[in-house]
């Protein structure tokens, strides 16, 4: 019998908000072609992910996986911050 795993979505993003207790907002981008015109947009998908030690800062590229749902919006969870924010000077 063969053995599955589990593989589960794994998404990049960028960190807009960490007001929340444990909990960030992350933006999900992609580029799409408008049906008529064809002219490239950006589009952007919010996700609530758990950052269980409260690590992450506004800007920090993440690295985030889907799991059991945690709360009412919350189905994913911060496996890495990819890249620091650092403010230009």
């Amino acid at each position: 019998m063969a053995e599955t795993t589990n593989v589960r979505p794994v998404r990049f993003g960028r960190i807009l908000s960490n007001k929340m207790q444990k909990t960030v907002v992350v933006g999900i981008e992609r580029f799409e072609a408008h049906a008529k015109y064809r002219k490239i947009r950006r589009r952007i998908t919010k996700l609530k992910a758990h950052d269980e030690r409260g690590e992450c800062k506004v800007g920090d590229r993440v690295k985030i996986m889907e799991t059991r749902p945690l709360s009412k919006d919350k189905r994913w969870r911060v496996v890495k911050i990819m890249q620091q924010w650092e403010p230009e000077q």
